[in-house]
């Protein structure tokens, strides 16, 4: 017994013309571009979403510690501006060069306005740099016998520091000669050299 397999042909009545292989590949390139266009644009959203969480973790002792060397101008509270060039800053500190042998320690919490203050952000403070506070600053200031104004935002006060603490410095007065005036750090707006 034999049997007759019926071929099926696509030459019949009825059925459709071959595509061309060229319609195949465009739509191949097609579909491969649409897909590259939405990996690039995840790409963007991504790059831009990662900037966004870095630029979150930027203190501005960062920023300021990039500045070394630039001239800016940074108001305190209650207080008229400063304007000097950075020579160092800290976590918790910026030292400014006011001109004429005069310096300023600026506490950082201190800091209402920066003008001048590039986008420029400093590495990551090492260990040594995270530990010098405003307190080791101070202290050095102390230690050599600085005549300084302290700005707090009751006022100034001018003489010598003689102690500081771990949130305060001791100040003896110039005028009336030999009165101590004690100022917590948190009321500190500036401490600059005469």
């Amino acid at each position: 017994m034999s049997s007759k397999v019926r071929s099926v042909s696509d030459d019949g009545p009825g059925a459709r013309p071959p595509v061309p292989s060229h319609r195949w590949e465009q739509l191949f390139t097609d579909l491969e571009g649409q897909l590259a266009a939405g990996r690039a644009e995840e790409a963007r959203w991504d790059v831009a979403e990662l900037t966004r969480a870095e630029r979150g973790r930027v203190a501005l002792s960062d920023r300021l510690r990039a500045a070394t060397g630039a001239r800016l101008r940074i108001v305190t509270a209650h207080e008229e501006p400063l304007d000097g060039v950075v020579v160092d800053a800290g976590a918790q500190w910026v030292l400014l060069d006011l001109g004429a042998g005069r310096r300023a320690v600026v506490p950082t919490a201190a800091v209402r306005t920066v003008e001048g203050l590039g986008a420029g952000v400093a590495p990551a403070a090492g260990r040594l740099e995270s530990a010098l506070g405003l307190g080791h600053v101070l202290r050095a200031l102390a230690r050599d016998r600085t005549v300084v104004t302290v700005r707090t935002d009751a006022g100034e006060v001018t003489g010598r520091l003689d102690r500081v603490g771990a949130d305060h410095l001791d100040l003896t007065q110039l005028t009336p000669v030999g009165r101590v005036v004690i100022v917590p750090f948190g009321a500190l707006l500036a401490v600059v050299s005469r």
